[in-house]
């Protein structure tokens, strides 16, 4: 198997254009373009949700196919969420912190 060449990425950056072109006024997020899946782009919006809901919608990912899931022994809410985009697979995940339960609050006596 010969080593990843950053050819090998033109279809990821490529759709990351297309996406800046055509949703220039949603919320930035961080972008993951990686040679072990060059066929993939991961968009993640951390502590924002509404960042997160924004680009899902744009996409057209239907709600139920996103994924939720909690991670740091329950400190953070994950959703997850893929679609694909003039052909190259995108990823979509947000993550959120799960504020600690105030003591006394909603625990019966």
């Amino acid at each position: 198997m010969s080593a990843p060449t950053m050819s090998g990425l033109s279809a990821a950056v490529t759709v990351l254009a297309s996406l800046m072109t055509r949703f220039p006024d949603l919320p930035a997020v961080d972008i993951h373009v990686s040679t072990i899946f060059p066929d993939q782009v991961e968009l993640s919006a951390h502590n924002d949700l509404a960042a997160f809901e924004a680009w899902r919608e744009a996409l057209g990912i239907d709600p139920g196919a996103v994924v939720h899931r909690v991670q740091s022994r329950g400190t953070t809410r994950v959703l997850d969420a893929q679609t694909v985009f003039t052909g190259v697979r995108l990823r979509l995940v947000g993550y959120s912190e799960i504020p600690a339960p105030v003591a006394g609050v909603g625990v019966a006596s």
